[in-house]
């Protein structure tokens, strides 16, 4: 490919589900010498978030003239979208968010254009891809479902689990559930502890993984339903693939997920995983495993079930393991390259 791609992303941070998958498809791109430059905000963080959004729009659409542009952010010129936030529209109807926020109408104002300027949309689900052309009426021949993709890693389980134990007091026969996201409400977080406390299943270990600003009230929560020596709260954290590693059971029940990264990322690291039908990654995963809903208490059983069976939880993680490896970052752009060719040519 000889033109030039920018990739468009307003933010530039560690821990974001798209920044992540940007700086993996960077590298990915660099390893077959594709030329392309990441474009992100200029604007300081104290400004509000609407406004923010507002004038990185300017930003990259003023100066655009012949450039390709490959947007991971609502903008109103891009040439390809890639659909990862899923669909604000949708959002609002579960979230209930504030009228009063001038975020949701500027979002929503962008939302529209960039659905309808551009050329090719990539939906990183097909529950995407169905919420796009339900919210936007937008012709479903225009949008390209291409999963997520992931760094495929090889673990040290020993090592993983002796630097744990060590900090958290973890014994070899516990069995360890884990969840991991940042923004408790939409992804879970209270159900996830309310699962926990139905569990029968009593030599277990709970993580949860990530950051909120109202951390205190899910641990205020974890105390209320007596299981606060089971469940630790760690932050967010640089070493989360040693918290995969040792894990049993991966449980992500969101509200609102257009796919999850942390998903495949579990399933890699064999875990068993279930997560609800408001979840893109769900696709990629049998039916058992999915909950109807966030609060599908049916999920607590399934649960005890595989803990108390050795045989079939080895054979689920196996193969998880399995089925992770055929979305590896280098599958995904592939399908990507394709889709850019697509317009470009």
């Amino acid at each position: 490919m000889n033109r030039k791609l920018y990739f468009i992303r307003s933010n530039k941070t560690k821990f974001g589900g798209a920044e992540v998958y940007l700086s993996r498809l960077s590298k990915a791109l660099e390893n077959q010498n594709i030329n392309h430059q990441v474009k992100n905000s200029i604007f300081p963080k104290f400004l509000p978030s609407w406004l923010r959004a507002i004038l990185f729009n300017f930003q990259v659409c003023l100066v655009k003239r012949g450039k390709f542009y490959f947007s991971l952010d609502r903008i109103t010129c891009p040439d390809i979208y890639r659909a990862g936030d899923g669909v604000h529209k949708v959002f609002l109807k579960i979230e209930k968010k504030s009228k009063f926020n001038p975020l949701h109408p500027v979002y929503l104002f962008l939302e529209k254009r960039c659905f309808t300027n551009a050329k090719k949309i990539i939906a990183i689900s097909n529950m995407v891809k169905k919420d796009i052309v339900d919210s936007y009426k937008v012709d479903k021949s225009k949008i390209n479902v291409v999963y997520n993709g992931i760094e495929l890693k090889n673990y040290n389980y020993s090592s993983s689990f002796d630097a744990l134990s060590k900090e958290f007091c973890i014994k070899h026969n516990q069995k360890i559930l884990l969840y991991v996201g940042s923004g408790f409400k939409r992804k879970g977080v209270e159900e996830f502890l309310q699962i926990i406390s139905r569990l029968e299943s009593d030599n277990i270990q709970a993580f949860v993984i990530g950051k909120d600003k109202d951390i205190d009230y899910y641990q205020q929560l974890a105390i209320k339903l007596n299981i606060n020596n089971k469940v630790v709260f760690t932050g967010p954290r640089d070493d989360v693939d040693d918290f995969y590693t040792i894990s049993d059971v991966f449980l992500f029940p969101t509200h609102y997920e257009p796919f999850g990264n942390v998903i495949l990322e579990a399933m890699n690291f064999k875990n068993a995983v279930f997560t609800t039908k408001q979840c893109g990654g769900g696709e990629i995963l049998n039916g058992k495993f999915i909950m109807s809903n966030p609060t599908d208490l049916s999920v607590v059983q399934k649960i005890d079930d595989l803990l108390s069976d050795r045989q079939e939880l080895l054979k689920i993680q196996e193969n998880n393991r399995t089925r992770s490896k055929k979305f590896s970052i280098e599958n995904n752009l592939s399908e990507t390259l394709k889709v850019i060719d697509e317009v470009v040519n």
